[in-house]
């Protein structure tokens, strides 16, 4: 589907088949992304994976993510990071039995602060009101539900430029509000690893921060990592009986049992095909024209992916209003690969690995 947002073109890909064609066959072309409004104020600048356009800056970041965040050993090592912060948890909720819960509050709790110690090696933000930090829990939970809300936003401006300057919505002061808040948190993070490192007080080894600190006394680094490209890469995005059968009720279920439970990946591929994380992938942008599929796209053209659609496709999955994780059971499913019946995977996780079937995109990745 063709559209015209304002005066620029956009291609809207709702199938499978078109997915994979963007994606995969045509990926070189599709690998950047627009300048919008939401990588200009929320990410530094295009500063982040998300928003930064493909060249030397894009490859460096993927890279350093590669190598400090979604490396096997590094993940391993944090092993117990995430076994104490599960445990913490459920005995939360274990202490509430009784009582209402809105599970939604304590896993978001859970989530930030799994993810801030293992990337941050500390939660940086207050749980109580007797607790002193640079901002509190829910605070940081807001800056999140609004950065969501507002890199997914329809702004105006983006697509009438003449009108970019009247902020007809106010999106774009609400990002430069967001902007000042998650920059107040992250300059805090950086500055209070630099003094624990100056004096000497930095006991934990090689996060996240420390290795992004050393990279930006790299000389050798091909694109400078300043303080602005460091926040912006600092941002961050049950079945029962077979575990009682394998494990019983007297110790606690480990990541290691985890390939013995393939009903539990199953319902978790089920999860994430009928609840993605997003309507739309984040937008691609093409950097020449090309043919796909037989149609000519001109450069210039922004690319949306309707995730949505393609994981309620009927032409790729029976029933596919209905949970069914026994769709997945005793199936192989590649996330590099943008392929039926794994396509899905793919979108779903937010464009982490939509293009890592193109090896020419990461070099020596």
């Amino acid at each position: 589907m063709q559209l015209k947002f304002g005066k620029f073109p956009v291609v809207v890909a709702s199938s499978p088949e078109m997915a994979k064609q963007f994606l995969r066959v045509h990926v070189t072309v599709f690998a950047s992304r627009p300048a919008l409004a939401a990588g200009k104020y929320t990410s530094y600048n295009y500063s982040d994976t998300t928003w930064a356009p493909y060249g030397p800056f894009w490859r460096q970041a993927r890279k350093i993510y590669l190598s400090e965040v979604f490396n096997a050993k590094k993940l391993e090592s944090l092993e117990h990071i995430r076994i104490e912060e599960r445990r913490n948890f459920l005995a939360r909720l274990y202490s509430l039995s009784g009582k209402p819960v809105i599970l939604r509050e304590h896993l978001s709790r859970y989530t930030l602060s799994t993810i801030s110690r293992m990337v941050l090696s500390s939660k940086y933000f207050s749980e109580s009101e007797y607790d002193k930090s640079v901002v509190k829990l829910d605070e940081l939970q807001e800056m999140l539900e609004e950065w969501f809300l507002l890199n997914g936003v329809f702004n105006i401006g983006d697509w009438i430029p003449w009108l970019s300057f009247l902020d007809l919505q106010g999106y774009v002061k609400r990002m430069k509000a967001l902007h000042k808040k998650l920059d107040k948190f992250f300059s805090h993070v950086i500055n209070d690893r630099e003094t624990r490192i100056a004096t000497g007080k930095d006991s934990v080894p090689g996060d996240v921060v420390d290795a992004l600190l050393q990279l930006a006394e790299d000389p050798n680094l091909e694109v400078k990592l300043t303080k602005d490209r460091m926040k912006g890469l600092l941002q961050l995005k049950r079945e029962k009986k077979s575990l009682t059968g394998l494990y019983g009720r007297n110790r606690w279920v480990e990541e290691k049992d985890f390939s013995n439970l393939p009903y539990i990946d199953a319902i978790i591929m089920e999860s994430m095909r009928l609840h993605p994380l997003s309507t739309f992938l984040a937008p691609h942008y093409a950097m020449e024209d090309c043919k796909v599929a037989g149609y000519d796209i001109s450069k210039g053209t922004t690319l949306l992916v309707n995730t949505w659609s393609i994981e309620r496709d009927p032409n790729s999955w029976d029933a596919p209003n209905e949970f069914l994780p026994e769709r997945f059971v005793g199936k192989e499913i590649d996330l590099k690969e943008v392929t039926l019946p794994s396509c899905h995977l793919v979108l779903a996780v937010g464009d982490v690995l939509d293009t890592t079937s193109d090896s020419s995109l990461f070099g020596q990745y």
